[in-house]
């Protein structure tokens, strides 16, 4: 029997990956404040921010008698913890300081099986080595406006790629779900990956 899946994230990177691996969730929304959750770590952050999203999710009605992924992702760089930049200005700052430089991207991931209230959590990390972009280069990446919705300002599966040297790790970290984790937490929790597949 197929178990259904429940995505408690409207990142549609995270959505296309999951897709691509065989899996076609349920989006639902959690609602959560981001800005009102704070850690130690940017580890600690990234799943705390996971752990209230798929808790969210999990106690509502929709994601009854399914395994429910909440997923947060920020980037550690120089010392400093970035979720999503708050506005243009922050993001072209943001590229400034980090061209010809290299960050740690952490994607926090928690499961919960709402069948049997079981949930399980881990973090993904990915060091990303950042190209030594030019300021038109910026300026026109910021203007596209995608850097302005993902956390870090920057993506590797759309048009911030270009502008990634490369990087140490699993990029799925980097476009928000690690599925070689996402595996490992459903073993946890007593379930094959195939059982999710459609």
């Amino acid at each position: 029997m197929t178990v259904r899946l429940v995505l408690a994230s409207q990142s549609p990177a995270r959505l296309s990956s999951l897709r691509a691996a065989g899996f076609d969730p349920e989006v639902i929304v959690s609602g959560v404040d981001e800005s009102v959750v704070s850690a130690g770590s940017a580890a600690d952050l990234c799943l705390e921010l996971a752990r209230r999203k798929c808790a969210a999710v999990a106690a509502l009605p929709g994601a009854r008698d399914a395994v429910v992924l909440g997923c947060d992702t920020v980037l550690e760089f120089d010392g400093e913890t970035w979720g999503k930049p708050a506005d243009a200005a922050d993001a072209t700052d943001r590229w400034r300081r980090m061209r010809g430089k290299s960050g740690v991207l952490h994607t926090g991931h928690q499961l919960t099986d709402t069948r049997t209230g079981t949930s399980v959590g881990a973090v993904a990390a990915t060091t990303v080595r950042f190209a030594e972009v030019t300021d038109a280069e910026i300026a026109a990446y910021v203007a596209s406006g995608e850097p302005l919705h993902v956390a870090g300002a920057f993506t590797i599966d759309g048009r911030g790629g270009p502008f990634v040297a490369g990087i140490d790790g699993d990029p799925g970290t980097v476009i928000g779900v690690s599925l070689p984790l996402l595996r490992t937490l459903l073993g946890g929790l007593g379930i094959a990956l195939p059982e999710l597949w459609v």
